[in-house]
């Protein structure tokens, strides 16, 4: 199979097959025990109707595209995340680098695919969790107050990347895939978040910007930033 018949491929990630599951049951015995005669002031049909709508809300979160990043990723950094861009600002970093640091923000909406990929090839140093508030995700209070988790990776050419993890005010559960020590690539998976969120990326002061405010990512296909 070719690389462009892989990325029109559309699976649903596993994160969601127990709760999809139990969705569609929980749905399906609800219409049939109003279609065959409990009564409900409700009309059959805007019930019938309604659970269509929310369930397919529910299989568009949970997809997860099939993507191959198609270019050399020696030194680029990846959008590691769907979303849009609400952040490109220096800031000082308190929970790892305790330094200066660059960071581009990813906001990624209820709409957006919400499984994260690694932004860089390399190894992983650090993976971390931080429990906290469930604020607006893009509030600037949300990168150091939100509930988060945290995975530093560092590149062949020994460059430590960030990728912050960041619970919003829907998300409720951030998984994190990455172990210490383990090798990992664009391609892959790093983690998931559910229903809403965003992700922070920490790069070297001085690296190359490649994306604009406001501008849309596709995560593992949009460049963000070019290292040194």
């Amino acid at each position: 199979m070719s690389r462009l018949k892989k990325l029109k491929k559309i699976r649903i990630h596993h994160e969601g097959t127990t709760l999809l599951w139990s969705s569609f049951f929980i749905l399906l015995i609800i219409n049939l025990a109003l279609y065959w005669g409990i009564e409900c002031k409700i009309p059959f049909y805007l019930v019938a109707i309604t659970s269509v709508i929310v369930y397919g809300l529910m299989v568009n979160f949970f997809r997860c595209p099939i993507r191959l990043y198609d270019g050399d990723t020696e030194k680029i950094v990846i959008a590691p995340a769907d979303g849009k861009i609400v952040v490109i600002e220096e800031v000082d970093e308190h929970e790892y680098f305790h330094d200066r640091r660059l960071m581009i923000s990813i906001f990624m909406s209820v709409l957006n695919v919400h499984a994260n990929w690694y932004p860089v090839d390399g190894t992983v140093k650090k993976v971390g969790h931080e429990n906290g508030k469930f604020m607006k995700a893009w509030l600037p209070k949300a990168s150091t107050e939100n509930e988060r988790s945290m995975v530093v990776i560092e590149t062949p050419e020994g460059v430590e990347v960030m990728a912050r993890q960041i619970a919003g005010a829907m998300a409720r559960r951030i998984v994190t895939y990455a172990e210490v020590g383990e090798e990992c690539f664009i391609d892959e998976h790093m983690g998931f978040i559910k229903f809403g969120s965003r992700v922070d990326v920490y790069l070297p002061i001085g690296t190359e910007v490649c994306v604009e405010m406001g501008q849309l990512t596709t995560g593992n296909q949009t460049v963000i930033a070019k290292l040194k």
